[in-house]
This record gives structure tokens, C-alpha cells and sequence, in this order.
């Protein structure tokens, strides 16, 4: 029997441009559709949900193999980073 790896990444977002949380759900809203879609992964925030101007987002990808799960994760990442109007405080990855 084969064991599921899960990678997780998170991504700690600064949005300068954000000016209520309605606006932050909006924009936040586009960006895990956009993400989902592409990229077949589980998207969630995580954390600063009462937080205007920031916002962390967590990707997760279940695979047979680690390094295809890590990859896939840090792609995803990496397409957020150039979907977002803002800037990136913090990107970590981790392999479960």
C-alpha cells in the first residue's frame, strides 16, 4: 500500500490597496478560484480573517510523491504571488 504525501504552503499577504473587508474577500475570492482551477489544490485563508490589509493563505496537494506535492504547492505559490496586487510578507512550504 502506497502512502498520500500532503505538501502545504502558506503565503502571508500585505494588500495596500485593500480598503474594507468586504474588498479583501472580493480580491481574496478571485484568487483561490483562480488557483483552484488552475492548479487542482485545496485553498483556504488561515489566518488575518478580521485584518484588512492582510491575509495569509494556505495551499494543500495531496499526491502519491512528495516532490510532485511540494511542486505543484510551489507553483500555486508562486502564481499567487503574481495574481496579487500587494506584497508577500512570508511563503513557507512543508511536506505531511
Amino acid at each position: 500500500m502506497s502512502r498520500a504525501r500532503v505538501a502545504v504552503g502558506t503565503v502571508e499577504l500585505h494588500l495596500p490597496d485593500v480598503g474594507s473587508l468586504k474588498d479583501k474577500r472580493h480580491v481574496l475570492k478571485g484568487v483561490k478560484e483562480k488557483v483552484r482551477h488552475r492548479f487542482e489544490v485545496s485553498v483556504a485563508e488561515v489566518n488575518h480573517h478580521d485584518s484588512w490589509q492582510r491575509a495569509t493563505l494556505a495551499v494543500a496537494c495531496v499526491s502519491q510523491d512528495s516532490r510532485h506535492a511540494n511542486e505543484v504547492v510551489s507553483k500555486a505559490l508562486d502564481f499567487i504571488e503574481s495574481l496579487v496586487d500587494g506584497h508577500v510578507i512570508d511563503i513557507q512550504t512543508e511536506i505531511l
